[in-house]
């Protein structure tokens, strides 16, 4: 099984509307400070940011998603279990797309993303990188239909700026309108929910 945690993002940095993407960097004396904090609050799960430089995609001052090893580690059952087509619910930066679009038995990945200004950020990325093989939908993932007689081997629902209870409605709602769609699926912290 390949080692994710170490990956990181392609995507530019840049603005549009009320998004961006920016880079931050965790300095050795943070991961330090992080790690004793982890150590000690049972609320982190053990979860840190190493030293390093990633990216992060905010919406106004709320941060959305970042390629950290844990944010990446939220996401690695749904690359593990990506073959044929797939679909995913959320854009963010890309990172479950050009994971599973990575793999050979991947055919293609649908995304659906209801901002398009997340589009305009991420999205030329994504395009340049693997062309026809995957398509960026401005929809609602909640309201979009897909074609009759589609099936997918892997559905990932990621449409959610933090993991909170609130959330397990759309979770539900979606895993019904994909149960018989799907191969398998996940929601972004349906399980710790």
């Amino acid at each position: 099984m390949k080692d994710y945690r170490n990956y990181r993002v392609q995507v530019p940095t840049g603005k549009s509307g009320e998004w961006s993407v920016e880079r931050f960097t965790v300095s050795p004396e943070n991961e330090r400070f992080e790690q004793l904090r982890a150590a000690i609050s049972a609320s982190s799960r053990g979860r840190y940011v190493p030293a390093g430089t990633y990216t992060r995609l905010m919406r106004g001052e709320t941060l959305v998603m970042s390629d950290t090893p844990d944010e990446i580690s939220d996401h690695l059952e749904a690359v593990y279990r990506a073959h044929d087509c797939i679909l995913i619910n959320g854009l963010g930066l890309g990172i479950v797309a050009d994971l599973c679009l990575q793999k050979s038995e991947v055919e293609s990945a649908t995304i659906i993303e209801i901002s398009d200004d997340v589009v305009k950020l991420v999205g030329p990325t994504l395009i340049k990188k693997y062309g026809k093989r995957v398509q960026i939908l401005l929809n609602n993932a909640l309201l979009y239909k897909p074609h009759n007689g589609i099936k997918y081997g892997m559905v990932w629902h990621d449409i959610w700026d933090n993991i909170c209870a609130d959330n397990l409605p759309e979770m539900h709602k979606l895993h019904r309108k994909y149960g018989r769609l799907a191969e398998w699926q996940g929601s972004w912290g349906r399980e710790l929910l």
